[in-house]
């Protein structure tokens, strides 16, 4: 890399850098020598981060990190040369140092000064910790390191030889893989990158125009057949007319350029399909050479793992080491950054509620020290990752009886559970097996932000576990969050594309086995009964579907909430690249970002979890539309469709059930800004709004729907408890059609003015 590539940083940035990488190393480092006391060659990999540290250090005038990482080389000098050995409590010293190297870079130029002031005591005693023993334990068995919070003695300035060194700094030897690592890297930012992949994505979805063109022009190649065979046709039928010489000849002459123009476009059509297959091939390549710079390997995002399971069982008073494998399976970026929080839980909760303690396991049959296991695998076209303990696994009576304790079911309900079904529960917000709140754990606040993580970015989790042997969690997530696998359906006439991670299942269900249970239709799935809502109803899209015989239907939700989505017809799977929706749009309901297709048409990508509450609203006000038959759906009359927009609940309900009684389609919105987005994407006959609501008044939504070219000519009924006469004409000037006070419910008044506005429901 040039020098130039990191010219935007400065010594003090690349000095971060650096103590990042060293500190990883030096954990890494540490940790092995404390699970393997034979790896001794690692004291020379510790002598070069240590001293590589140090050179940088002094660089950038740290004297006080010069001083950590001069005291850490020296003690790893002396383990190497066998005069000190590294028990656990010297290691957790010099994990100690690393520490505090990291702290070091991250302070602040101008408060560094200071820093060094308040902090000189701790440097100190650190330094003594580590430097006492050096002279003082050449013996296999060294007494205990003194405890860095203890107060030191006065130091027989032990700093003084370190501060002698910045005057002459040791460069980081060209040798270390860090170094020649970083001297092969270019840092560029997200955004960047991001738009990179979508420039290359688009070229993939250009280069698939090309074949459509190719398409008409072949077919315009059958229609130049077709024509010469029609001259030629011609010339035999008018051979026997004697006709004109110049005619003849003007047909031949035809039939000869026709001929001609077909052989050139046969030959530019070969050349035409020869670019289509180079332009596609290396759009292809480009886009997987930009998709694979957004990937990382899985071990960027575990560091820092291994030290947190290696402490949380020392505070536990357990013993644990953590396995991680698949650390160079290649993940995504911006997965690999969503999932790392989660993934410190999972393995901290593995420590505290899984691993039992030493003298447990040696009752077992167990080795005293407990293995967790992170894994990392692709499979299917999807990234697994596992994280397993050897623990004392999951009683699944315990969570019984926590179950009925925190009242979330019956005794008799919860004696019927199955395991898997009570295991379900772990991932319920608030619901912890603790019974006492620690560092680690016990606030019930941890699993079920996992399950919300892997669920945002359109994965899976589950729980296995057996106990006394141990449990694992598996996470199926995608490979990446800038292509979509889509199974793609059309509803209304236009494609829409569901996440496929999001879909439980798709199958086409006859009619024959739809029932109908408390006016609601249901098919059987499985051995569970599951309601069918039309798509076209929860989007808010026309109904154009004429469906006979079997239904396309997607089933959604989880196991206890799940519902069968009629769509018109499948139109296959496809894998998009995500574009998102311009911000300045906010939240579109049920719809999450957008893609083009090969032919350049947008496709938008709806929002499960989004599409599964507005099917509860539905399902809650009672207002599921029945699936049609046959061609039935053409010949019912379509009732006619009022939005009602309140901030009360009370008077939202009201109206909405007033309405709903005289057999209009009714649809709800909680205050202006919901109703405005429910207007532009829905298609409504009415608007029923209060005045005063939050975040957008009644009065000026009238005014953007009545200066919207689309819908201004929309209805709009303003019913409010302001009644007033100047209340009355500040609504009629904004444009509403009708102002109604709220005391009128009690008469025929509002649904008289909704009939004078738009007629009867079914009209």
């Amino acid at each position: 890399m040039s020098d130039g590539d990191l010219s935007d940083f400065s010594l003090l940035d690349m000095f971060r850098m650096e103590v990042e990488t060293q500190a990883a190393a030096m954990t890494e480092g540490l940790l092995a020598l404390e699970r393997d006391a034979s790896a001794t060659q690692r004291y020379e990999e510790l002598m070069r981060s240590a001293h590589s540290l140090k050179g940088a250090a002094s660089i950038v005038n740290r004297s006080a990190a010069v001083q950590v990482a001069h005291g850490m080389e020296d003690c790893f000098v002396a383990a190497q040369r066998g005069e000190i050995t590294l028990p656990q409590e010297r290691i957790d010293t010099l994990l100690g140092g690393v520490d505090l190297l990291s702290r070091i870079a991250q302070v602040p130029e101008e408060e560094i000064i200071r820093w060094n002031d308040d902090h000189r005591k701790e440097i100190a005693a650190f330094l003594k910790s580590l430097s006492a023993p050096i002279a003082e334990t050449p013996a296999p068995t060294p007494p205990a390191a003194a405890p860095i919070s203890a107060e030191p003695e006065t130091p027989p300035d032990p700093v003084s030889k370190p501060r002698a060194e910045p005057s002459k700094p040791a460069p980081a030897p060209t040798t270390s893989k860090a170094a020649e690592a970083a001297a092969r890297a270019v840092r560029v930012t997200a955004e960047n990158l991001n738009r990179l992949l979508g420039l290359a994505g688009e070229s993939v979805v250009a280069s698939r125009w090309v074949d459509t063109f190719a398409a008409e022009l072949l077919r315009l190649k059958r229609v130049q057949t077709a024509l010469i065979q029609s001259i030629g046709t011609l010339r035999q039928s008018t051979a026997e007319m004697e006709l004109d010489e110049r005619v003849q000849g003007h047909l031949l002459d035809a039939q000869n350029k026709a001929a001609d123009c077909r052989d050139l476009l046969a030959s530019r059509l070969d050349d035409l399909e020869l670019f289509d297959r180079r332009f596609f091939n290396l759009s292809k390549r480009l886009y997987q050479e930009v998709l694979d710079c957004r990937m990382r390997p899985f071990s960027d995002g575990t560091h820092g793992f291994s030290r947190m399971v290696r402490d949380a069982a020392r505070t536990l008073g357990r013993d644990a080491r953590l396995e991680i494998a698949g650390e160079n399976t290649p993940v995504d970026r911006d997965v690999l950054e969503r999932i790392e929080a989660p993934l410190g839980h999972l393995l901290r909760n593995a420590v505290d509620h899984g691993i039992d303690p030493p003298n447990e396991r040696l009752a077992a049959g167990k080795p005293a020290q407990g293995t967790v296991r992170l894994e990392a695998r692709h499979s299917a076209g999807m990234l697994f990752i596992e994280v397993s303990d050897d623990g004392r696994g999951i009683d699944p009576e315990k969570i019984r009886r926590a179950v009925i304790a925190k009242k979330l079911t019956t005794a008799e309900v919860a004696a019927e559970m199955t395991e898997p079904e009570l295991i379900e529960f772990l991932f319920l917000p608030g619901f912890t097996m603790k019974e006492t709140v620690t560092e680690i754990s016990g606030r019930g606040v941890g699993l079920d932000v996992v399950q919300t993580m892997v669920k945002e970015i359109g994965g899976g989790v589950r729980i296995t576990s057996q106990p006394g042997k141990g449990t694992m969690f598996s996470l199926q997530l995608p490979l990446t969050l800038s292509v979509l696998r889509t199974l793609l359906v059309e509803i209304g006439g236009e494609p829409y594309a569901f996440p496929l991670a999001r879909i439980t299942s798709a199958l086409k269900v006859p009619r024959e086995q739809i029932e109908s249970i408390e006016g609601r239709q249901h098919f059987r799935f499985g051995e569970q009964q599951v309601g069918l809502v039309p798509a076209h109803q929860i989007l808010g899209v026309a109904d154009t579907s004429n469906l006979n015989g079997e239904l396309p239907v997607i089933v959604l939700g989880e196991k206890t909430n799940r519902y069968g989505i009629v769509t018109d017809r499948f139109l296959g799977e496809r894998e998009l690249v995500v574009r998102p929706l311009d911000p300045r749009l906010g939240k579109i309901k049920d719809i999450s970002s957008a893609a083009l297709m090969p032919d350049q048409s947008p496709v938008l990508i709806l929002d499960v979890d989004d599409m599964i509450r507005s099917i509860e609203n539905l399902v809650s006000g009672g207002r599921v539309a029945q699936v049609a038959h046959g061609g039935a759906a053409a010949a019912t009359k379509k009732r006619k469709r009022v939005l009602v927009v309140d901030d009360s609940l009370t008077v939202r309900e009201l109206e909405r059930k007033l309405i709903d009684s005289k057999g209009y389609e009714v649809e709800v919105a909680v205050d202006g800004m919901d109703g405005w987005n429910a207007v532009r994407t829905g298609n409504y006959d009415l608007v029923v709004t209060d005045v005063d609501m939050p975040r957008l008044d009644g009065i000026e939504l009238v005014n953007m729907i009545k200066k919207d070219p689309r819908l201004n000519s929309l209805p709009v009924m303003i019913v409010s408890y302001k009644d007033r006469e100047e209340d009355r004409r500040r609504g009629l000037e904004a444009g509403a059609d009708y102002y109604l006070t709220k005391g009128s419910f009690h008469d025929e008044t509002l649904l008289r003015a909704l009939a004078d506005l738009i007629g009867e429901a079914d009209s």
